[in-house]
């Protein structure tokens, strides 16, 4: 009898062992409070301890301790990473801590496009309401257009010097490889010419031949006549959204380039790597004068004469569009 009893407890003991070993590793492998893909942001310098806590209060695990301590005896001992993750609906807390360890942190994006003034730049960054901290404007022409990515709660000023850093080193890249002969004899003013270049065209393939005109000018000593010039003292580079005044064109200034010979004083937007390399090897062409052709593009002409027909085709374009 004591040997069948004894038998007996021992079978209860067994299954008692077994019922409480699936309880804890099924509170390890099994679903968690994870009901619906889950945004999670484990702060830097955070311990395991600290984010468990995070965890559970944010309903996402039962018990901090258990976690925990499921952890420690079935987990990884790699340490987890700072950003934001995306923790998928019915994660178990392995998986959660997998993530941390291993998962790759959530990444969100910015682009700026070419030709966008230092000033938008500025504006989108502000805009971007999962940066944190203020900026200032960036200096004109520093930013790099691209697209760049960033994590939540990042700082503006950290995506700032990626795009600034960015710019400097296509820069210190594309310098050395510049075209003998060309107008410009130093990166700042490669810069400015680029901007320049484009604000002028939005056609790719026009980029080096308006380089190759505007470099015929500078060598020349011509007024290079950019209208973008004559904007961008007035509203910093943002469309100006009506014509440019009689008065704006005569205006003087270190900008405006129908009132002044050689570059402005600085660039009139960020300019991207095609107007910077158009610049350094610009087209070969005796050109020295455009005038938008009606497409988008622009006619290009040698002498005054012949542009003042292309002038003369583009006006009569407009008068037919009623815009005259």
């Amino acid at each position: 009898m004591k040997r069948a009893g004894a038998l007996a407890f021992g079978a209860v003991a067994a299954l008692a062992a077994l019922v409480g070993a699936a309880w804890f590793l099924s509170g390890w492998w099994g679903t968690s409070g994870v009901e619906e893909d889950t945004s999670f942001i484990v702060p830097s310098g955070a311990s395991l301890s600290s984010v468990a806590g995070k965890l559970e209060d944010e309903g996402l695990i039962a018990s901090t301790d258990g976690f925990l301590l499921r952890a420690k005896l079935l987990g990884s001992s790699d340490p987890i990473k700072a950003g934001e993750f995306l923790l998928p609906a019915g994660a178990s807390p392995a998986t959660i801590l997998d993530t941390f360890q291993h998962g790759n942190v959530v990444r969100r994006f910015v682009t700026i496009p070419e030709g966008l003034p230092s000033i938008m730049v500025y504006e989108r960054l502000m805009a971007e309401d999962l940066l944190t901290g203020e900026i200032p404007v960036p200096a004109e022409g520093s930013v790099l257009p691209d697209t760049y990515d960033f994590e939540r709660g990042e700082t503006r000023a950290q995506v700032l010097a990626r795009m600034q850093a960015a710019m400097q080193n296509y820069l210190a890249e594309a310098w050395p490889k510049r075209a003998p002969g060309i107008a410009v004899d130093n990166i700042k003013d490669a810069v400015i010419l680029a901007s320049i270049v484009e604000k002028e065209t939005g056609v790719a393939r026009e980029r080096r031949m308006v380089a190759g005109l505007y470099s015929n000018r500078l060598k020349d000593g011509m007024l290079l006549q950019a209208d973008p010039t004559i904007i961008y003292p007035i509203t910093r580079g943002k469309p100006l959204g009506r014509r440019i005044k009689q008065s704006e064109i005569a205006a003087i200034n270190d900008y405006n380039t129908y009132s002044m010979v050689g570059l402005p004083k600085g660039p009139i937007t960020n300019p991207g790597r095609e107007s910077i390399a158009a610049v350094l090897n610009p087209a070969k062409t005796e050109a020295r004068y455009m005038v938008a052709d009606g497409s988008g593009g622009h006619a290009f002409a040698q002498t005054l004469d012949e542009h003042n027909r292309n002038v003369a085709k583009w006006f009569e374009i407009r008068r037919r569009r009623g815009e005259m």
